[in-house]
């Protein structure tokens, strides 16, 4: 059987992402579609809208056929540890091909872009220390580097876009972990990836969901937005649950968790950097939400997606040293089955003894780093629950064993 691999989400699953894996499909000529999702905590720093149990029945609805975790110390990451350690886990699963969604659409720029820069990375090195020296922020500053090197290149990638930069840093892991996986993109259709608003009759960013859901508290509105499972996922998460999962939410808790550290501990939290401890203990103190923390926070150098990710590394007690030892590789030392559908338990069986990584359907049976942060970020994530709910959530790493799609 032939597999085409798919980074996501799903945050949450809304029509362009059925078009996306439905595309995937197809531009592959595959037989199953293997989804590497991000578990409860996502790259730009946010929790996750709903559960990832949620979010993986969501995709087997849409059509995905395996579903496996991204776990925390690489889904909250900066775009290159993201991507390499999704690239590591579809890579061990044996998929043919990788396919994402970018804003250009066509794969030949990510190639040309790549061979570009690895033969000027000494060049690129010199102009992104320039840029940051100036107060730039690093995405600012990349993109400000690659400008000046692909100066007259019409064909090559604009690195200013969220979905190239992703795409890139796919391509990029592709080729630096000697995968024999060949990279695929299709051109992202409707709506950008910031869009706040609704402004296409069925393709939404999950940006303006969120917002309209949450913010608004209008779920009618994402009706038209999202397929008619992932519409039901949600109403009946929201029934149980009584609330979608956001950073207003968890405030208190990010403001218990700066204000009861020393400034030394402060300066252990992952991505804690150049003195920022005294700006967060001075802001935090000044804050009554979360946006208005964060506004206080940001700078031209620190974007509102960096100091997000810190923030969580804040609420999870995430340290600088454990996270080292856990990318010194950049991969993924396991493979976590969230999720399968009847094709999907069918390839899966068919490549079990081939796999290079430990395949974990139960955590109970597994113990690594990795997966001890997985589930620190699970029991802060249920922390915004009631009580009983919260408790019986935490359970649900224990409990809870592969969604069968489909599947008696």
């Amino acid at each position: 059987m032939k597999a085409v691999g798919i980074v996501v989400e799903y945050n949450p699953f809304h029509n362009g992402h059925l078009h996306h894996l439905a595309e995937s499909k197809k531009k592959a000529n595959a037989d199953i579609v293997i989804a590497v999702m991000s578990g409860h905590f996502l790259q730009r720093g946010e929790p996750a809208l709903v559960s990832k149990w949620a979010r993986t029945e969501m995709a087997l609805a849409g059509g995905a056929d395996l579903v496996f975790e991204l776990p925390f110390a690489f889904s909250t990451q900066s775009a290159e540890i993201f991507a390499s350690g999704a690239v590591s886990i579809l890579d061990a699963l044996g998929c043919d091909s990788l396919c994402f969604g970018s804003e250009v659409g066509k794969i030949d720029a990510f190639l040309e872009t790549y061979e570009l820069l690895e033969k000027r990375s000494d060049d690129f090195v010199q102009l992104l220390k320039t840029a940051l020296s100036k107060g730039n922020s690093y995405p600012k500053a990349v993109s400000i580097a690659f400008q000046k090197i692909a100066s007259g290149e019409k064909t090559l990638l604009d690195l200013s876009k969220p979905n190239n930069i992703l795409g890139f840093q796919y391509v990029k892991a592709i080729v630096q972990q000697k995968s024999s996986m060949k990279p695929l993109t299709i051109e992202r259709i409707g709506a950008g990836y910031h869009d706040e608003s609704y402004h296409h009759p069925s393709i939404a960013s999950a940006t303006s969901i969120r917002k309209n859901i949450v913010h608004e508290q209008n779920l009618s509105s994402m009706k038209h937005y999202v397929p008619e499972s992932s519409f039901r996922i949600l109403l009946n998460y929201k029934q149980t649950y009584s609330a979608f999962h956001d950073w207003e939410l968890y405030f208190p808790f990010l403001k218990y968790s700066i204000l009861s550290k020393t400034l030394t501990e402060l300066k252990e939290i992952y991505e804690m950097d150049e003195g920022l401890e005294h700006r967060v203990v001075h802001h935090i103190k000044r804050a009554a939400s979360f946006h208005q923390f964060l506004s206080l926070l940001k700078t031209k150098r620190y974007t509102w997606t960096r100091l997000q990710r810190l923030c969580t590394y804040l609420l999870t007690n995430t340290k600088k040293e454990e996270m080292a030892s856990i990318l010194k590789t950049k991969k993924a030392p396991y493979i976590r089955l969230l999720g399968m559908s009847g094709r999907g338990q069918s390839y899966l069986q068919a490549v079990k003894k081939q796999l290079e990584l430990p395949l974990i359907s139960k955590v109970s049976s597994y113990s690594s780093d990795v997966l001890e942060m997985d589930l620190r970020a699970t029991n802060v994530y249920a922390l915004i629950l009631n009580e009983p709910a919260a408790t019986e959530f935490m359970k649900l790493e224990y409990t809870m064993p592969p969604i069968r799609y489909g599947l008696p």
